[in-house]
C-alpha cells in the first residue's frame, strides 16, 4: 500500500475495472472540553464524501449527498450519509464501475465537504482518504490520501479520475478552498475549478 500525493502525479488504473474512495474521519470537540465538549464528540461532525461526474468542463451528474446512484446504472454509487464519524472504518464510500461509466463523461472530480450547515473541518481529526481497487467483487486498499488538517476551508478536492483513451488515470488533487454550505451549485463550481 503506498501513500498517494500531488506529487507522484496521475496514476494509471490498467486493470481496475472497479474503484472506491473511502473517508473516514473521528469527531472531536475542537477547542471545547468538558461537557459540551463531550457532547459535541457525542453529536459528531458530518463530513460529505461527493463525486462529480464532468463532461469535458460541464458539471453532469453528483453523487452523494441525497443522490446515491446518479446515472441510474450502477456505475457511480454512493453509501450514504454518515451524520457522526462514529464507528470504525470507512464512514463513506463512493464506487465506480468504469466500464458502466457513459462515454460522454471525461472525468469524475471526488470533493470532500463540510457541507451541511454548521458542519467543519475544524471538527472533525484523522480525516483520511482509502483508495481501494474493488475489481471482481473483492475490495482490496491499494493507496491512502491524507489531507492537510491545517485549513480553515471546508471543501478538498482530493482526487480526479481521468478519462485517457479507453483506459482511466488516478490522480491526487488535495486542495482545500471555500464552498457556499448547502449550495450545490457552489459545490459544483469549485468541483470544475479543479
Amino acid at each position: 500500500m503506498i501513500t498517494l500525493t500531488k506529487e507522484d502525479g496521475p496514476a494509471d488504473l490498467d486493470g481496475v475495472t472497479r474503484l472506491s474512495l473511502g473517508v473516514s474521519w473521528d469527531p472531536t470537540a475542537g477547542s471545547s472540553g468538558g461537557v459540551l465538549g463531550k457532547l459535541r464528540r457525542k453529536s459528531g461532525t458530518d463530513l460529505d464524501l461527493i463525486a462529480v461526474a464532468m463532461q469535458g468542463g460541464d458539471p453532469v451528474r453528483l453523487a452523494g449527498l441525497d443522490s446515491l446512484d446518479p446515472m441510474g446504472n450502477g456505475s457511480l454509487v454512493h453509501s450514504g450519509d454518515n451524520q457522526t464519524g462514529h464507528g470504525d472504518g470507512d464512514d463513506e464510500t463512493l464506487t465506480v464501475e468504469f466500464a458502466r461509466i457513459p462515454p460522454n463523461i471525461t472525468s469524475i472530480v471526488f470533493v470532500a465537504a463540510a457541507f451541511k450547515k454548521g458542519s467543519s473541518f475544524q471538527k472533525a481529526r484523522n480525516i483520511s482518504f482509502k483508495v481501494y481497487d474493488a475489481t471482481g467483487g473483492n475490495s482490496q486498499q491499494v493507496a491512502d490520501i491524507w489531507p492537510s488538517l491545517l485549513t480553515q476551508d471546508n471543501g478538498c478536492a482530493v482526487a480526479k479520475a481521468v478519462r485517457v483513451g479507453g483506459g482511466w488515470k488516478l490522480e491526487v488533487i488535495n486542495v482545500t478552498g471555500k464552498i457556499k454550505q448547502g449550495d450545490e451549485h457552489a459545490l459544483m463550481r469549485f468541483a470544475v475549478s479543479k
